[in-house]
């Protein structure tokens, strides 16, 4: 009997894991309140025609901040819940895989730069940072009531293959719109190949190796 009231029938049933949803959820809303459009803009990244840019509205770095904690949180959760053992759901597994999450996207960010003091492409890099903001928000957005149902259910099969087919999704999104938008010849394709290979998936593969290690051993 007192086995069964200790085990932990869904993740969610952690205090640790009910705590943080309804945080990153008032990161969501206080993003979209400080910043009208930062949340309800992101759809625009499905559609040809260029977005609106941040850049022309008024941008609130509080806005900024809390939408980025709300995405890597999200994404750490889910992680998480792909790759924790039943019953070894932790908060200490989470903290680590949002440090993980957080290194990614900082190493991400020094190559972009450094790709564009060697380049010179400020303009097309911007353009491209606008869309991939947008996609990701909307991407990570779509997840949290999905992560949320699959707290419940805690079923890893069922959330490695929503994982894979979201990923697929946002693969194709990027890719469609990079090619519609950027690419004038073969050379300008094979651009757009080497930098989602190299700056898309293999971080977001390494990222996913690392915080199964990370997860299986904390």
């Amino acid at each position: 009997m007192g086995e069964g009231i200790a085990h932990i029938m869904s993740p969610l049933s952690a205090p640790w894991c009910g705590w943080t949803m309804f945080a990153l959820f008032l990161f969501a809303v206080l993003s979209e309140w400080l910043q009208p459009g930062v949340i309800a803009q992101s759809p625009l990244s499905v559609v040809v025609r260029a977005e609106r840019s941040y850049k022309d509205a008024p941008t609130s770095l509080m806005a900024q901040l809390l939408i980025t904690l709300f995405r890597i949180g999200t994404l750490a959760l889910l992680l998480c819940l792909c790759f924790s053992e039943p019953g070894s759901f932790s908060f200490v597994a989470f903290a680590a895989v949002c440090g993980m999450v957080v290194g990614m996207f900082l190493a991400k960010m020094l190559c972009n730069i450094l790709i564009d003091y060697t380049f010179q492409l400020s303009r097309t890099f911007g353009d491209m940072y606008e869309h991939y903001s947008n996609l990701f928000t909307l991407t990570i957005t779509a997840l949290y009531p999905v992560l949320l149902v699959f707290l419940h259910i805690d079923s890893q099969a069922a959330t490695r293959w929503v994982l894979i087919c979201v990923a697929g999704v946002f693969l194709i999104l990027w890719l469609v719109r990079s090619v519609q938008q950027y690419v004038r010849s073969v050379k300008a394709l094979l651009y757009v190949l080497a930098y989602t290979l190299t700056l898309e998936l293999l971080p977001m593969a390494g990222l996913v190796y690392l915080s199964a290690k990370t997860i299986s051993i904390l």
